[in-house]
């Protein structure tokens, strides 16, 4: 099996995600702020951006896929239209069963309902040999860092303030973890981490 790895940004006050997601936030308001340094300082930060892209299967919070709280439709197919980012595998931790999505690019999402070491087993028999990338939300990424069930970590910390919002913070990370390098462009600060053994 390969690694479970997970790449999370957050604001230099510990956000991952801001207040009030809508269709029109999705991210939360004023949370887009937060991955500049993936689309405007792409050669400073091509290293990291390679990183979150080797994985083969990815998981994520019912809540990242979507769509926003109040609203439930069967036919939502996520927030990235019709070819999503991932081009894997994507397990999708629900507490409501739906059938497979496959969508263009090789992304399929599939809905897992008995927690997180079952979305772990069925993502790591997809990826094979190949990383197994938790995608967020905070939720999510807590859960998998207390179960001890994440090997690498690289956190990309912005500088800019949410206030409020989806929090996953630096200590919460260190009480699972170890630092082991640090790395600073200008639109964000990557600091790294190790599963403690």
């Amino acid at each position: 099996m390969g690694p479970v790895t997970c790449d999370v940004t957050v604001s230099s006050d510990g956000f991952c995600a801001g207040p009030n997601q809508s269709m029109q936030f999705p991210l939360g308001e004023g949370a887009e702020k937060l991955h500049r340094w993936q689309f405007e300082q792409t050669e400073e930060n091509a290293k990291e951006i390679a990183a979150i892209t080797e994985a083969s299967a990815f998981i994520m919070g019912s809540h990242m896929f979507g769509p926003p709280s109040g609203t439930h439709s069967t036919d939502w197919t996520g927030w990235w239209g019709d070819n999503p980012p991932y081009h894997a595998p994507v397990f999708v931790l629900s507490s409501h069963p739906r059938p497979l999505i496959r969508m263009d690019g090789g992304t399929s999402f599939q809905f897992i309902t008995e927690g997180i070491h079952e979305a772990l087993s069925e993502a790591q028999e997809a990826a094979g040999e190949r990383p197994v990338a938790i995608a967020g939300g905070a939720n999510t990424i807590v859960q998998f860092l207390k179960a001890g069930l994440i090997d690498e970590m690289r956190l990309h910390i912005a500088p800019i303030q949410l206030g409020r919002g989806e929090a996953i913070t630096v200590e919460t990370i260190e009480t699972h973890m170890d630092r082991y390098s640090r790395r600073e462009t200008p639109l964000a600060t990557h600091v790294y981490y190790r599963r403690r053994r």
